[in-house]
């Protein structure tokens, strides 16, 4: 009988930072600006199917034989061309360190597979909309059946795995574990820029203790395009997003300073006007590569909206964010 190379895998309990990120308080959120207020029925038959249906298929058998992968580049490479087969667009591999746990949960396995799934342009032509809102939420689904098909290979494999669905209450951030794996980079809207895919896609994890050999961030030149860039800046109908990189805010795998969005401006809009997405769709950087039609031809830049937006909202105790321009009508909303 072969020794099962599981067994002497450690299950480390990597607590989250406690100086991080505390999970994000939707509810409350929501319950500031009056509840959830948007009804689309295709978007919520898509949660609804994801709630009662795959939130029931997160966990598994595990095989009790667990198979010898061969040594972490071999397993990664395996892991990777899994993922692919289920419909994964992107697929890294990342350590998962405590700066990666929500502040208040933990996780017991250090591998995290990180997938991502890319958002079809044609739906964000014109944002926000319901065609976005619905898109947003399809590929949620969809990679939401990448990450449990994904765990029950390693669990099948004799490997535990643990399904972070993009959608869920996940324990794990999904962005820097995305940056770690090679995704991109962090673009001044507070998303990754991919850079072929542009910022437009979803992403989920897979938590496993199958020793897997990891990626490592890029540098594309793509932070700083972003100092250069204001397109998101200025298309963004809240006004939420900021002119100057925040060195409060910590540093990104390339070493710059994050730029953070105006969440109390945000918020607000995002949950009024069908989940909103306008700094990605109008995201700059090689536009023309990422935002095409079906047919894989350029489509149009988006059109945004400019209309009344609701009054900004500070809930006590929301995560630090910078107030921006809450005095000051935004020089290029004033153009419009």
């Amino acid at each position: 009988m072969h020794e099962d190379p599981s067994a002497h895998i450690p299950l480390p309990v990597i607590q989250g930072d406690p100086h991080g990120p505390a999970p994000f308080p939707w509810q409350a959120w929501y319950e500031g600006v009056g509840g959830r207020t948007i009804k689309i029925a295709e978007a919520d038959r898509i949660l609804e199917r994801i709630y009662n249906d795959q939130y029931q298929r997160f966990e598994g058998p595990i095989a009790e034989q667990a198979r010898d992968l061969g040594s972490p580049a071999a397993g990664a490479a395996w892991i990777k061309q899994r993922a692919r087969l289920h419909g994964a667009d992107l697929v890294g591999i990342a350590m998962v360190e405590p700066q990666d746990v929500y502040r208040g949960r933990h996780v017991e396995h250090a591998m995290a597979i990180v997938v991502g799934q890319r958002m079809a342009y044609e739906a964000f032509v014109t944002v926000p909309s319901e065609d976005a809102a619905i898109e947003c939420l399809r590929i949620y689904e969809s990679l939401g059946e990448v990450v449990i098909a994904l765990a029950q290979d390693l669990r099948d494999a004799g490997w535990p795995a643990v399904v972070e669905h993009p959608i869920g209450d996940s324990s794990v951030l999904h962005i820097p574990l995305a940056l770690k794996a090679g995704f991109g980079e962090l673009g001044r809207h507070g998303s990754i820029i991919h850079p072929d895919l542009g910022p437009l896609f979803r992403i989920g994890s897979v938590l496993t203790s199958l020793p897997l050999q990891p990626d490592q961030p890029i540098d594309a030149g793509i932070g700083a395009f972003c100092d250069r860039c204001q397109a998101c800046r200025m298309f963004c109908p809240a006004d939420a997003i900021p002119d100057q990189r925040s060195p409060e805010a910590g540093a990104d795998p390339q070493g710059n300073d994050r730029y953070l969005v105006d969440t109390g401006k945000c918020f607000p809009y995002f949950a009024r006007r069908n989940y909103c997405s306008a700094c990605l769709a109008t995201c700059a950087y090689h536009h023309k590569q990422w935002a095409v039609d079906q047919h894989g031809q350029p489509a149009p830049y988006p059109s945004v909206p400019f209309g009344t937006v609701p009054p900004a909202m500070d809930p006590e105790g929301a995560h630090p964010y910078p107030k921006l321009r809450r005095d000051e009508a935004s020089p290029y909303h004033r153009k419009r």
